[in-house]
């Protein structure tokens, strides 16, 4: 399956996220640690904030495989940023497209997946007839993932969701009750679903690790402290000093091997990040 990292707090350079850690997202594109699939090589993408021009992100997708992409090595570099997404893909659903490539973004949103929507071929259309014109014309390419981000957006302007931590929760929750009726609609409500989903506004962050496969989840983890620091590969992030954060990770599979600084979020639940990235568990069942 494929691997992404998510970071908000005070502003970072793009290496230590990407290049950096001793199993940064670029070196989990050749060998990743906690995933069946080795090998992360069908394109990549990097979608990041920069408040001081506008309230939109930033996007840049790829089809090369991101350890072959000097581009990106280039730019990683010179970016400083307080919000950034970012996922290297092994294709499961759809070809390789840069169409397909991860993370999508509409709007002030932006949106990755690591694992599959059951029985999606069979439901795909009907989640396109739910939706209006502008967002089923957005569409470009054929994953689950960007059909399920689609849908998203429907149900923001459906139930007029703010952006806030809760608006972007409550569009989630809203969105998974959509595809679980489908599914059970159409006759495909015994397939799994693996929705290890991040969703962000540049200010709130909303992670999901969610499986009604009983023996098996992806990995997701967060980790939170006062900053984020990579020293000769390790993450560190400062424990914060009473109960404030100023920056929080949220990764598919660790960046290091230091266990101490990695909290595994639990399956079928929601992870919710205020803009004072303030920080909360919630059990999740569709």
């Amino acid at each position: 399956m494929c691997r992404f990292a998510a970071y908000l707090g005070k502003p970072i350079i793009a290496n230590d996220l990407l290049f950096n850690p001793t199993n940064s997202l670029v070196k989990q594109s050749i060998r990743a640690r906690e995933a069946e699939e080795p090998l992360n090589g069908d394109g990549f993408g990097l979608g990041w904030y920069e408040h001081s021009i506008d309230s939109f992100p930033a996007l840049y997708r790829s089809i090369q495989p991101a350890w072959n992409d000097t581009n990106l090595l280039n730019l990683s570099a010179k970016i400083r940023t307080n919000c950034m997404f970012a996922h290297v893909r092994a294709a499961t659903m759809g070809g390789v497209s840069i169409y397909n490539c991860h993370p999508f973004q509409f709007g002030r949103l932006l949106f990755m997946h690591n694992g599959e929507i059951g029985g999606f071929t069979k439901i795909k259309r009907h989640i396109r007839h739910l939706l209006n014109d502008p967002i089923y014309d957005w569409i470009k390419g054929q994953t689950d993932s960007e059909h399920f981000f689609a849908l998203l957006m429907q149900v923001f302007i459906d139930i007029d969701a703010e952006h806030s931590v809760k608006g972007i929760r409550d569009a989630l929750v809203e969105t998974l009750k959509r595809i679980r009726q489908l599914q059970q609609k159409y006759g495909v409500s015994e397939e799994y679903n693996y929705l290890n989903m991040v969703l962000t506004d540049g200010m709130n962050l909303v992670a999901l690790r969610y499986s009604n496969d009983p023996k098996n989840c992806p990995t997701l983890y967060y980790a939170a402290g006062s900053s984020y620091e990579v020293h000769h590969g390790r993450v560190h992030l400062e424990p914060s000093m009473g109960l404030v954060n100023e920056a929080v990770l949220v990764v598919s599979e660790k960046l290091s091997e230091h266990k101490a600084d990695w909290h595994e979020v639990p399956v079928n639940h929601l992870l919710l990040v205020r803009h004072d990235l303030q920080i909360d568990e919630e059990p999740f069942m569709p």
